[in-house]
């Protein structure tokens, strides 16, 4: 019975994961395909990657879901980094609504919150643009980036920051010295996970974009409404190697694994053998 369980798992598994991860390689094949229909394998051609290189709207396009990007992880990193610090290490009045409020952004559904904030910038008059796209973004990243560095504060040994101030460091020393270095894959595996996010989103961008300031997603999407081609093809597989090389680098800095980081070593008294 046993062995029949694990052979009916193991027969799930592969299922659930051909059903995700399958419709993902027939994209990535059919990028390659040198016909411009998606039915039939012709031939084997770059030529796609070469005309999605040239051509200036997918340029402009990405550019400014670059620059959308790049500032909305610049603002909620350090944003989502302190509010993390305030709930680890702090007790206030209204911490229990904070930390409530914070996962508003994370359960809430993209179109409520798309529609939710234009709403709000009609309200107070704000043209519609890269500016609104930003801090749209901002708002649900500032929480996954809290989220991501909390983990990692609760995960800190609070013995080292007590053995350096009784070493003689001041509390901003040991900040600077030992707790920051130790939260520092955190913060940054935050402010990948941040990027990634912003650089993906459709929903919330497609409510609060403006003339001039579509992103790479809308303009997919605006393609695909023409039918789907090649380069569409194209330039869903290399945002989507974009995307797998970030999370890839968000987990590596989040399990503390690249730049030589490791695991601090075990006392000695629990590393000894047992019967010395």
């Amino acid at each position: 019975m046993m062995r029949l369980a694990r052979r009916l798992l193991t027969a799930h598994a592969i299922v659930v994961f051909l059903f995700l991860y399958l419709p993902i390689a027939v994209l990535i094949v059919f990028s390659f395909n040198s016909s411009r229909l998606n039915v039939v394998w012709v031939g084997f051609t770059t030529g796609w990657y070469v005309e999605m290189a040239r051509d200036a709207q997918i340029l402009r396009a990405a550019r400014n879901s670059l620059i959308v990007a790049a500032l909305t992880t610049l603002i909620a990193t350090p944003l989502g980094t302190v509010t993390a610090f305030a709930l680890a290490r702090y007790r206030f009045r209204g911490k229990q609504l904070l930390e409530g409020l914070l996962y508003i952004p994370i359960i809430l559904p993209e179109i409520v919150m798309g529609i939710s904030l234009l709403a709000f910038f009609s309200l107070v008059g704000m043209r519609l643009g890269i500016a609104t796209v930003v801090v749209s973004h901002i708002t649900f990243c500032a929480a996954f980036v809290t989220v991501v560095v909390r983990a990692r504060l609760h995960g800190l040994d609070p013995v080292l920051e007590r053995a350096a101030m009784d070493l003689g460091a001041s509390a901003w020393r040991t900040f600077w010295k030992v707790t920051l270095p130790l939260v520092s894959p955190g913060i940054l595996a935050g402010a990948l996970i941040a990027f990634t996010l912003s650089l993906d989103d459709v929903i919330i961008a497609f409510f609060t974009t403006g003339p001039g300031a579509t992103t790479l997603p809308l303009y997919v999407l605006s393609m695909v409404r023409l039918g789907v081609s090649p380069k569409v093809n194209a330039l869903s597989a290399a945002m989507l190697a974009v995307t797998l090389l970030c999370i890839g680098l968000a987990f590596g800095l989040r399990q503390g694994r690249l730049f030589g980081r490791r695991r601090a070593p075990r006392a000695e008294s629990d590393a000894r053998p047992e019967g010395d």
